[in-house]
């Protein structure tokens, strides 16, 4: 994985892609990550992510990669999200909604040559992504890459693998036990 991932270098490709194009920004927030459509104040739709972090920065762009045009109207495209702290059937919920953006977060986690990692989003609950939830992303992944990509995704995607110079997408880059945690089997 390559270490030198500076989220300038992220912020400088995405907003060459879709500034013009979608109209839309990835900028660099200080907080919670949140998604919100051009307004009075702001003539571009902004994807914010948390804390100047790769990784939520990724996240964040797959939630805007799922959002259809309606959606992005939308602040945080009227998605649910119930913060830290879900009881085990909100975390089911919360699973089975992400399978979707995690998947695309992979992708060009993959693509950018940086490490993945599953993420269930409810630390003070002690839940971790469970097996079903990441077998459920990978099932979804090995599909995309069989069936095609969407053309944001595969934007980003192509741009990444030519700046970070990675090799094309394949399933034997996806093996999920590559990105379990330490003595962990899916």
């Amino acid at each position: 994985m390559n270490p030198n991932h500076s989220i300038e270098d992220l912020i400088r490709l995405f907003n060459g892609l879709f500034l013009n194009s979608y109209n839309t920004e990835l900028v660099c927030g200080d907080d919670e990550p949140v998604y919100l459509p051009a307004d009075a104040d702001n003539p571009h739709h902004r994807i914010i992510f948390a804390h100047g972090f790769f990784s939520s920065a990724l996240h964040e762009i797959a939630h805007w990669c799922v959002a259809g045009a309606k959606r992005r109207t939308l602040e945080d495209f009227g998605y649910w999200y119930k913060p830290d702290g879900r009881t085990a059937m909100e975390q089911a919920e919360f699973e089975r909604v992400e399978v979707q953006p995690q998947a695309y977060e992979w992708i060009l986690s993959e693509s950018a040559g940086h490490r993945f990692n599953f993420s269930a989003d409810n630390l003070s609950a002690g839940f971790g992504a469970s097996n079903q939830f990441m077998e459920n992303v990978h099932a979804r992944v090995l599909d995309l890459l069989e069936c095609g990509l969407p053309p944001r995704v595969e934007a980003l995607s192509s741009e990444l693998r030519a700046f970070y110079q990675t090799p094309p997408l394949n399933a034997e880059r996806f093996a999920l036990e590559r990105h379990l945690p330490a003595g962990e089997t899916a």
